[in-house]
């Protein structure tokens, strides 16, 4: 077989360098969004050493622009035009354990999705570098030339360049006007929107980093330090946690970690709207997949499961080394990857297991809740592969009302609930469940007809053999009782005196 890294004999060769002017404008539409572009460009940060990154964006200036300054290690000016460079590493290269690099376009690409001029400043060792891309100079010159600014005091974000560290200066915003270009009062509305969204994307992926009494990273955004946004939840008491599981493989170990979230009764407003993400639980459950303590992947199962409402609490978070880029095919923009096959056999065992004890818990906290030993008030049967919710009718408070009604009242008080019970607005209550489950709740009970239901189920449990002494425990056990509790005990002690008296 031939050398294809030899030319065939009697072959020629032409010049076929790409037009400068053509592929750099091509490398503004890799999909990147100013969250996904931002992050990008804070890994090269972390990358070379930061502790602390500050975010300054100033929307509101004829010229708005962005800048995010570190305090690493900094560059010389030779190793500046290298990181300027298009392609500046190979991706197939060995990397450094905790680097979270991939192609060497980062930080171009990124920055191009966002802006025309892209400005570095850097200083090492008491010496300061700078280099731009500017795209409107490039289309002119059609040419690679980079350009060094010999007066970086003059650039915009100089007085952000710490003792070592770096600068990076978005500039001509045209991505993030919005089309707002000569509204400047829209246009800083729409780019502070952004920034928002872009905020709450940096404190999810960089969470690790920014985690404990002593982080490894601290982010800022226009002075205001960021916290960190653990979807996990894992600092949380109720949250349960499986045991790790790796994965060896040839390329480095893959670690499992199950997690299913407290029930939103257990955690603060705050709290449960921090970790359900812009788009709530339902999306955010299943797979979030870490490369070197950097999120890729937020939610979604990658086909091994379906979102539903009984696996909204369930999230496994998966480690990988960055060793594994080829294989995961990690992506330029560093926000999606596919599931090896030996990874996606384990997991999809991994997934079955979990998802299949959460339903399990929350169809037996169903199943509690329409036990007949309880006295339901709805009573869940099924009818040729249906399920249906019916009013129950041999509910004691129902039982008791139409007791007292005269005999030919009584099948028009019980063909009355049928109708409550057929009218259930399933697709209504269906809708509302899936999108925004935890808002749905009970109406308020009236005090007389809590009353009511007290004294019925009361009476009813004693004349089943229930002792009066064992009956606020008993009555306790209804689901619709317990969280009426503290209204009812009171209600409970008139009607116990009440039989006393007698």
């Amino acid at each position: 077989m031939r050398d294809a890294t030899n030319p065939i004999p009697n072959s020629r060769e032409v010049d076929a360098t790409p037009y400068a002017a053509s592929l750099i404008e091509g490398h503004r539409d890799f999909g990147y969004s100013l969250e996904t572009a931002l992050a990008d460009v804070i890994d090269n940060a972390i990358t070379a050493g930061a502790r602390q990154i500050e975010l300054v964006a100033d929307t509101v200036a004829d010229e708005p622009w962005i800048a995010l300054a570190d305090d690493g290690s900094g560059m010389t000016e030779a190793v500046l035009v290298e990181a300027m460079r298009l392609g500046s590493k190979n991706p197939t290269d060995e990397r450094a354990a905790e680097d979270l690099g991939r192609f060497g376009l980062g930080l171009k690409s990124a920055s191009f999705s966002q802006c025309r001029s892209l400005t570095v400043l850097t200083r090492k060792d008491g010496r300061t570098s700078c280099a731009r891309w500017d795209l409107d100079r490039v289309a002119k010159r059609n040419d690679w030339r980079l350009e060094l600014i010999d007066n970086p005091e003059l650039v915009t974000g100089h007085d952000l360049l710490a003792e070592n560290g770096t600068v990076v200066i978005w500039e001509k915003l045209d991505r993030l006007s919005g089309g707002y270009t000569y509204d400047r009062v829209k246009r800083a509305e729409h780019m502070n929107s952004e920034l928002s969204r872009a905020e709450h994307h940096l404190r999810l992926v960089f969470h690790r980093f920014m985690e404990g009494a002593k982080p490894r990273l601290k982010l800022s955004l226009n002075g205001r330090l960021l916290k960190p946004n653990d979807p996990m939840a894992t600092s949380h008491a109720a949250t349960q946690k499986d045991p790790e599981e790796v994965l060896r493989l040839r390329q480095g170990d893959v670690l499992i970690r199950c997690h299913t979230l407290p029930h939103h009764k257990r955690m603060s407003r705050e709290e449960w709207e921090e970790i359900s993400g812009p788009e709530g639980h339902l999306k955010s459950q299943g797979l979030y997949v870490y490369r070197e303590k950097r999120l890729i992947i937020a939610g979604g199962w990658l086909g091994l499961a379906r979102q539903t409402e009984l696996t909204k609490l369930c999230r496994i978070a998966v480690d990988i080394p960055n060793t594994m880029d080829a294989e995961w095919k990690i992506d330029v923009k560093k926000a999606s990857a596919q599931l090896p096959p030996v990874v996606r056999e384990r997991l999809k065992k991994v997934v079955e297991r979990f998802v299949g004890t959460s339903k399990r818990t929350y169809r037996s906290r169903g199943q509690k809740l329409v036990d007949e030993t309880r006295f339901p008030i709805w009573n869940r049967v099924q009818k040729d592969g249906q399920i249906i919710f019916r009013p129950n009718l041999e509910h004691p408070v129902f039982r008791t009302y139409s007791r007292q009604l005269p005999e030919e009242l009584r099948d028009g008080f019980e063909r009355c609930l049928r109708i409550v019970g057929s009218g259930l607005p399933i697709e209504a209550l269906h809708a509302e469940l899936v999108g925004n489950a935890e808002a749905v709740t009970a109406d308020e009970t009236l005090a007389t007809d809590l009353e009511e239901l007290v004294y019925s189920l009361a009476v009813t449990l004693m004349e089943n053999g229930v002792s009066s002494e064992a009956l606020s425990v008993t009555m306790q056990s209804n689901p619709f009782l317990r969280v009426r509790w503290e209204a009812a005990a009171p209600m409970l002690g008139d009607f116990l005196r009440a039989r006393i008296d007698e």
